[in-house]
This record gives C-alpha cells, sequence and structure tokens, in this order.
C-alpha cells in the first residue's frame, strides 16, 4: 500500500514538472547522502577514518551497534562534541536497514552542521550483522 501511494505521488509530481525535472528531483534525493558499502564502512573504520552515527535507538544501541558509532538519541544535542572539527571528515549515519529512513535525521542534523561527506549504510545494522560482522553491546545506551 505505501509503495502504491508512493507511485501516485511519483506520477502527479511527473504531471505537475514533467518527467525530466521529477527525475532530477529524485535522482538530488538519492545523492544527498550517497550509500556506502559494509566493505568502504569497515575500511575507513579500520583506519579511524570516520565517524558512525547508530540512530536506531538506545534499546537497539545497547543490544549491538557497529564497533565505535555514537548514539544519536543520547548524543543528537551534543553533536559539535562528538564529531570531528574537520567539516570534510567521512561520517556514516545508519539505521536499521534497507527501509529505514531514520538515518536521515542524523544525516540531516550533520549537514546543517556545515559537514559535507555525509554517507548513508543503507544496509543499516540488520545487513552489518548478517554480513557477519562484529558489533558492541552497551552497558548503558550512552
Amino acid at each position: 500500500m505505501q509503495n502504491r501511494s508512493f507511485v501516485v505521488a511519483l506520477a502527479a509530481l511527473c504531471l505537475a514538472l514533467g518527467v525530466s525535472a521529477a527525475v532530477a528531483l529524485a535522482d538530488e534525493a538519492a545523492d544527498k547522502y550517497p550509500d556506502i558499502s559494509i566493505k568502504e564502512l569497515k575500511t575507513a573504520i579500520e583506519k579511524n577514518k570516520v565517524t558512525v552515527i547508530d540512530v536506531n535507538g538506545s534499546d537497539s544501541y545497547r543490544d549491538g551497534h557497529i564497533p565505535g558509532a555514537i548514539n544519536f538519541e543520547t548524543s543528537q544535542d551534543k553533536l559539535e562534541k562528538v564529531l570531528p572539527k574537520d567539516k570534510g571528515a567521512l561520517v556514516v549515519a545508519y539505521c536499521g536497514g534497507p527501509q529505514c529512513m531514520a538515518y536521515k535525521a542524523a544525516a540531516q542534523k550533520a549537514v546543517a552542521m556545515g559537514y559535507t561527506n555525509v554517507k548513508h549504510l543503507s544496509a543499516g545494522i540488520s545487513g552489518w550483522k548478517e554480513a557477519g560482522e562484529k558489533v558492541e553491546k552497551a552497558d548503558k545506551a550512552g
């Protein structure tokens, strides 16, 4: 049902703007937060070249998150203290998996703070675990 609503909305947009304008808007939205693969993220983590933000909520964070990830729920009001000073540094936000859009809250906040290299791990924590990657657990939500 949700996909049908999207198709209807996209069709209306195409009619209102013209197909080429609607396609350009869709491309712009997709490019706003480019996807990063699990392999690319792992490499960046190993080289200490990324700040990872978990947007799954504190309970999920406690149960298992990508090693070194920041809990967005408890850190969103103090991101300026936990994100790198270099506004060109890689920042990756993720949530549950490919259908989850919660990551956008962290990505939008990072961009609003001036970060220019913000990406999305669309595989999310579910894809990370399915790939056999290790997770960290937390005693508390922080």
